[in-house]
């Protein structure tokens, strides 16, 4: 039952695009060296270490940008360019791909210079900080004729994947309804209340460029650390954790964009004045697809006895991936009667614990080896847009407090 890796990109990928010869190294510029910027540096050196040279880092954050140097002098043993303003590495023609590991908000601004400017691109989830800013990155990156891939990295996760070889097998047979859920307890405080560095000030933190075209306001080290907590800048739960599961419902189950969002949630577990936040901390959405087809989703911020994982229910069994590293197989049991096609499927368990590193460094490496022409990205543009219209259509009928269709030909929202 399993499906090769590289078959399944080959199989659902767009057009490949030439760029180097196989045996040349691709020279990335690196925009944002944040806790998930130095992960995925990580991981993409462990990777693909003889494919790769980061030749230049930007952070608006003095702290970051001397780390993101440091790592790149041990793990890639060259010294890089350093900048504040990323349009430098963009400027450097000599750069062929960039991995932009900003907040959302920039992610706009960011993806469409560098798109303009020659380069390929890995942008971290969501694609865009609106459904319309991801829109014109689309048109964009189909214009520009680059490599595109979304970190949306569950896709390259070995247990997604045999997921959807089995969907596509017919192992649990029709498949109409999917619960996926988030559960955390950070106890105290948000899990996005990220540490201050004790350093950090005005002077060395740019908090103009990290702005960017997000309203105007003073400088706030809160709001630059722990961002994702400011709808100026973030969509909280909706594009931080709904988005990796409603994106991987639609890879294992074969699916696109819903039609319809029903959402609901606010600050339940912590209050504003504590946290200094404005994102809930609970949220539930109800998705429903063409074909019959619905995404029941549910995060709580003040429990975490059910973890995080996916339910794939069909009519004949269910599959379910918990914390990306256990996939267990069930078959429905019918009363006991179940029919003799189902009666002969074997249950069975699989565990791969840790196997989120692998996933990250497989995403990292499939954006590599596409930029160098070997493969094609198993999260292009339009594959992370579909993905961002979820989280953001939860976002919308959140605080509109109302339902929300999609119409995926006009591309376009309206509440009801």
């Amino acid at each position: 039952m399993e499906l090769s890796r590289r078959n399944l990109i080959l199989s659902g990928a767009p057009a490949l695009l030439s760029a180097q010869g196989a045996n040349e190294k691709v020279n990335v510029g690196w925009i944002a060296t944040g806790t998930r910027g130095m992960h995925v540096m990580r991981m993409m050196y462990q990777a693909v270490p003889d494919n790769v040279v980061v030749s230049a880092v930007c952070d608006t954050y003095a702290g970051n940008l001397a780390k993101g140097k440091d790592q790149i002098q041990t793990m890639g043993k060259n010294t890089p360019k350093t900048h504040v303003d990323y349009r430098d590495i963009l400027n450097d023609k000599s750069i062929d791909a960039v991995f932009i590991m900003t907040p959302e908000h920039l992610h706009y601004e960011m993806t469409i210079a560098a798109l303009k400017a020659g380069k390929h691109v890995y942008v971290e989830k969501p694609l865009a900080h609106t459904i319309e800013e991801g829109q014109e990155i689309v048109r964009e990156a189909k214009k520009s004729g680059k490599v595109v891939q979304v970190g949306t990295q569950n896709r390259s996760n070995s247990l997604y994947i045999k997921a959807k070889e089995m969907v596509a097998q017919g192992m649990i047979g029709e498949v109409h309804y999917v619960r996926a859920f988030w559960y955390r307890n950070a106890i105290e405080q948000s899990p996005w209340n990220y540490v201050i560095p004790a350093e950090a000030n005005e002077q060395n933190t740019d908090w103009k460029r990290f702005t960017g075209s997000a309203k105007s306001r003073a400088f706030d080290k809160d709001r630059y650390f722990r961002w994702r907590l400011y709808w100026d800048y973030s969509g909280g739960i909706s594009t931080d954790l709904l988005v990796h599961q409603t994106d991987i419902s639609n890879f294992v189950c074969g699916k696109t964009e819903p039609i319809s969002c029903a959402a609901s949630g606010g600050l339940y577990r912590w209050t504003t004045e504590k946290d200094k936040g404005e994102v809930p901390d609970t949220l539930s959405a109800l998705y429903e697809y063409p074909d019959k087809f619905h995404i029941n989703y549910s995060c709580y911020f003040g429990n975490e006895q059910y973890g995080y994982g996916e339910q794939f229910m069909g009519n004949e069994g269910t599959i379910e991936v918990m914390n990306r590293t256990t996939l267990r197989f069930y078959t429905e049991k019918f009363r006991g009667k179940p029919p003799a096609h189902v009666s002969a499927r074997k249950e069975f368990v699989e565990e791969k614990p840790g196997n989120d590193t692998p996933a990250v460094q497989n995403h990292a490496a499939n954006f590599i080896r596409a930029v160098m022409g070997k493969e094609k990205v198993i999260a292009p543009v339009e594959v992370g847009q579909q993905a961002a219209v979820s989280g953001h259509l939860a976002t919308l009928s959140l605080r509109a407090g109302k339902k929300v269709l999609w119409d995926s030909k006009t591309q376009k929202y309206r509440f009801v």
